[in-house]
């Protein structure tokens, strides 16, 4: 291999000698360019690998000339020669960057070759040293990961620019300091102090990694999550020199970890934990009961009518109604305790560490209360309330699948005892949920079946003994129980969301055998169905009334509508806007058809509402009727909405008329309408229309009395 040294020389005897030593080396080939100057140098030094320059030049004297060189060309290696008596300037360009000197008088033949030989390896070795130190440094900046390495003593001896953004110190100011003052570590969940690795890694010689859940506080005293690992530098006698950490920042994704396994034992819509985490809760809780000979209780927590604010105001309005469920219910217990939401308006509060099942009735009587006051949900004021079911540990169930089905049982059975309260579990409700649940799966047979069947009750004009109307009621013809009534299984039809496809039938039933009676030329009369506040909220609920009536070809006022009053006001004082269900009422007004409002009188918010509704006939509950005695209460509040409905223009019906003794003041008040057993049970509809064959022959159904004979005697009585 040739080597291009320039040589720059004045002296013409020196540079000969020089030439001549380097051109006869038989272990090296040199190609040695000469020139005089070392203005001339500096224009070729294209391709040269050394440089032997003599100091004293004619345009540059002493370190000058090396100065000059050395700017001009620094990484190339310098050799200098010099005279005997300036070695002292030989040494200070060794010191400035030059490779080495030597002294003219000793420009021997071996010595020449042999220095410039072990110079130009020596610039290689270091270029190559600094291209590869040049390599990691890059590699080492670019990496995402903070580096960090120290000595065998634990002294900082590098810091990349990750570390140094990681952890608030730069590799100027962290080298050769102890690694414990420039790295602190403490445990995320105790707070403790974590022993520093690196000092570890050093003493037992071998890669360790940081304990979990490490957290390094840096420089200004923020703290950040991090994973790492720490291996030992060797030298090449395996001896221990020093350690480097490898880490990186692990905040956003542990972060993220802790979010998901949130969400995943959380409720989205009000963090709550939810079924799952309640489960192993309550799995915990039962154990530690056990072990500590102390009970528990399992409340579960059902909103009354929630399904009717959600359908009516819309599910942001009914998210936000859960959230302020949740927040109340937090505030009924103690911190040890755990309220979840099981699923949709349902929540469980679990209350552990209590010494006698009583207990539990001071928190669910805090939840009814709460539960009670006004919630402010977008610009409504909702009124709801709440149904808990309790189930205690060890008296209901050991394990918590049993707890959680009987706290479930009570609640049903606060429910169907009137809402708005709290029961325990009791064993006989097993047997009536299992009850419970066999006709709900055989009604959703019965329609297919055909196993529902309507009978119909007349309405009676009470001055003339008519029939001037019939209601439709709804029976079950169950093939195993017999004839059920609607208080049977109406409410498990509503629960199980078959009421919608029910009432379809029963409106398009009733129709059909209007116009059936009609084709029998029986003369028209208006027969009444009952519908619930949930087929009202269906949208085409109007739409499919007018279907039908142009289907069976029948005049709207032949249907009359009863909506309960009880129920339609407990929807209103929930949703406290009455706006959409009058809405359908006067659309169902528009088509023609006659509204009735059940149970008049039992609502008692309905006189505040009752102007805003386009009501026709007000039917007096037979709880009044009933109790119907000369001046007694009941004669009052019935005298009272008789003259009412009056007053309002509508008809005015009395139901539940039994005995001649109530017939005798209804009639004595003016009540125009009645219905009852005094005149007929509810009969299937070839019986019904047996009865409109006679009443139309002029044999009414209490013909047989006369009422101004009745009249004449109580008067003569009186006498």
């Amino acid at each position: 291999m040739t080597h291009r040294v320039l040589l720059i020389e004045n002296d013409v005897a020196t540079a000969v000698a020089i030439l001549g030593v380097l051109t006869q080396a038989w272990d090296e080939s040199f190609e040695v360019e000469w020139v005089r100057r070392c203005s001339e140098g500096l224009a070729r030094l294209d391709g040269i690998v050394a440089i032997v320059v003599d100091l004293d030049q004619p345009d540059n004297r002493g370190l000058d000339t090396f100065d000059t060189l050395f700017h001009a060309a620094p990484r190339i290696p310098i050799l200098v020669l010099i005279d005997p008596q300036d070695e002292k300037t030989g040494k200070l360009a060794v010191h400035r960057g030059a490779q080495d000197y030597l002294l003219k008088a000793h420009l021997e033949r071996l010595l020449l070759p042999k220095a410039l030989r072990s110079m130009i390896e020596r610039a290689a070795y270091s270029e190559a040293l600094f291209e590869e130190k040049e390599r990691a440094r890059v590699t080492l900046n670019s990496i995402g990961d903070a580096v960090v390495s120290t000595d065998a003593s634990c002294h900082i001896t590098y810091l990349n620019s990750t570390a140094e953004d990681l952890i608030g110190w730069t590799q100027k100011e962290a080298v050769g300091h102890p690694v414990e003052d420039v790295l602190h570590f403490i445990d995320a969940e105790t707070r403790a102090a974590v022993h520093n690795p690196m000092t570890q890694t050093i003493l037992e010689d071998k890669a360790i990694a940081l304990v979990p859940n490490c957290m390094l506080v840096r420089r200004d005293g923020t703290e950040v999550s991090i994973e790492d690992s720490v291996a030992p530098i060797h030298d090449r006698r395996g001896e221990v020199t020093g350690a480097v950490m490898v880490f990186h920042d692990v905040s956003a994704a542990r972060a993220k970890t802790l979010r998901m396994s949130h969400l995943a034992q959380h409720d989205s819509l009000t963090d709550l934990p939810n079924r799952a985490l309640l489960h192993d809760r309550l799995n915990e809780a039962i154990t530690l009961s056990q072990r500590h000979q102390r009970k528990l209780a399992v409340l579960f927590v059902d909103l009354d009518r929630f399904k009717h604010i959600n359908d009516s105001l819309g599910h942001a309005t009914g998210d936000g109604l859960l959230r302020s469920v949740a927040r109340r219910l937090s505030t009924c217990v103690r911190s040890s305790d755990t309220v979840g939401r099981h699923g949709g308006d349902e929540f469980v509060v679990l209350l552990w560490d209590m010494r006698h099942s009583q207990d539990a009735v001071v928190t669910a009587s805090k939840i009814l209360e709460v539960l009670r006051e006004p919630h402010y949900v977008n610009n409504h004021n909702l009124h709801v309330t709440g149904s808990v079911g309790i189930a205690t540990y060890p008296d209901d169930g050991t394990d918590a699948e049993t707890l959680m089905k009987r706290a479930d049982l009570a609640m049903y059975n606060a429910k169907e005892a009137g809402r708005d309260s709290y029961r325990f579990f009791e064993s006989e409700m097993n047997a009536r949920a299992s009850d419970r649940q066999s006709l709900e799966e055989d009604l959703h047979f019965a329609l297919k079946r055909r196993e529902l069947v309507l009978y119909y009750q007349p309405k009676m004009n009470l001055a003339t003994g008519a029939i001037i109307g019939a209601e439709a009621l709804l029976r079950w013809r169950h093939p195993q129980r017999g004839l059920l009534l609607p208080g049977q299984f109406i409410p498990i039809a509503e629960d199980c969301g078959l009421i919608v496809s029910i009432g379809r039938w029963v409106l398009h039933e009733a129709c059909r055998q209007m116009r059936t009676w009609q084709i029998a030329g029986q003369p028209p009369l208006s027969v009444a169905i009952n519908i619930s506040a949930v087929e009202l909220r269906v949208p085409e609920f109007a739409s499919n009334v007018r279907a039908t009536l142009a289907e069976m070809g029948l005049a709207p006022r032949c249907l009359e509508l009863e909506l309960t009053e009880t129920g339609l006001m407990d929807d209103l004082r929930a949703m406290t806007e009455p706006r959409s269900f009058a809405c359908v009422l006067t659309e169902l007004k528009e088509i023609g058809v006659l509204l009735a409002l059940d149970d008049f009188g039992t609502g008692y918010s309905s006189l505040s509402h009752l102007k805003r509704f386009p009501i026709d006939t007000l039917k007096i509950d037979h709880s009044f009727v009933r109790d119907l005695k000369g001046n007694g209460d009941s004669t009052g509040i019935v005298i009272g909405l008789i003259g009412m409905g009056r007053c309002l223009r509508m008809r005015v019906v009395a139901e539940g008329v039994e005995t001649m003794e109530q017939l005798e003041i209804l009639t004595q008040h003016g009540c125009p309408e009645g219905q009852g057993y005094f005149f007929s049970r509810p009969v299937p509809a070839e019986e019904f229309g047996r009865l409109l064959e006679r009443d139309a022959a002029g044999t009414h159904l209490f013909d047989q009395i006369s009422l101004e004979e009745i009249l004449l005697s109580r008067r003569l009585d009186a006498a």
